[in-house]
């Protein structure tokens, strides 16, 4: 039983999420990538930008080495304005969160 238990645990450990962006100020009309670190394979990854008048998500699963990118055409999102991304990782009923962020320009 005690085996069982500290394999869950060190199972749930594991996961974890990590995110940074391809590009820390794109320019408006392109596409800027979430790269999300899960430590688990076939993990669901969403990520959800928040702009100033809307919010965008995109959801993705973890490849084999437990990593996942997710791409946001950022369209005219207001210039020099801070874009938050929040990213949620889920495996087996266990949850991590993380964030990043960018901020267009012309």
């Amino acid at each position: 039983m005690a085996a069982i238990f500290a394999a869950k645990r060190w199972a749930a450990g594991k996961l974890t999420c990590r995110a940074h962006v391809s590009d820390r100020t794109p320019k408006q009309y392109t596409t800027v990538r979430v790269y999300v670190k899960t430590g688990k394979a076939r993990a669901k990854v969403r990520a959800v930008a928040h702009y100033k008048t809307t919010s965008t998500a995109h959801s993705r699963r973890s490849n084999g080495a437990g990593k996942a990118t997710v791409p946001f055409y950022i369209s005219g999102a207001t210039p020099h304005r801070k874009v938050h991304v929040t990213v949620t990782v889920r495996k087996n009923g266990h949850q991590r969160t993380c964030s990043t962020s960018f901020t267009p320009h012309r």
